[in-house]
């Protein structure tokens, strides 16, 4: 079974790079740690944890989403809800919050949701942020707990992958059919060997 370590890159758009680099770097302290691009787009990232990223593209025609409220229902196309940043502790929620709120974001009060406490906030690409700190002697990841009171037909098989629903790959890709083509993001490996070099 694949071992997965995280997310290495969420990515989003925006039209504004330099406003975006003022919220995620200078307003919540998240390291600008690349950048690729030429002058038809951006494609910046910045570093959330040591294993994870958060990015952007910048194009010029993309206007911000219309803001909607985390977890409220919609109707049509749709595919991203919001964004819940984990924090350390419920003194990160209360700092947070002061930021937000000092720089003239919207922000919630902190929420108890049993295993986290959580408040919301929007970017200014209207991306509908939750930052949550863990709730004391919860662990989620130890004990699941399903307490839909009208929980789907999978879900009640339990927390753990199930087999038998998606077919088993009858042979490996072969060594001689692994091969890696170049992308965009070459660039950024030659300027870390070349960074090694010095």
């Amino acid at each position: 079974m694949v071992r997965f370590n995280g997310i290495n890159h969420l990515v989003f758009a925006t039209r504004d790079m330099d406003m975006t680099i003022r919220y995620w770097r200078d307003l919540l302290g998240m390291r600008l740690i690349a950048g690729i691009g030429d002058q038809h787009y951006r494609h910046y990232f910045f570093e959330l944890s040591e294993q994870d990223m958060i990015a952007f593209f910048e194009w010029p025609e993309v206007r911000p989403v219309p803001e909607k409220d985390h977890g409220m229902p919609v109707k049509g196309p749709f595919s991203f809800d919001h964004l819940s940043i984990a924090v350390s502790s419920d003194a990160d929620l209360w700092e947070l919050q002061a930021h937000l709120d000092a720089a003239g974001f919207w922000v919630s009060e902190v929420m108890d949701h049993g295993f986290i406490h959580s408040i919301y906030s929007f970017d200014p690409n209207n991306i509908p942020i939750e930052f949550s700190a863990p709730a004391r002697g919860i662990d989620l990841r130890r004990n699941p707990a399903m307490k839909d009171r009208w929980p789907s037909a999978a879900a009640m098989e339990g927390a753990d992958p199930q087999p038998g629903h998606w077919p088993v790959p009858d042979r490996p890709v072969p060594a001689e059919e692994r091969l890696i083509f170049p992308g965009e993001g070459l660039v950024l490996s030659e300027l870390s060997k070349e960074d090694s070099d010095e």
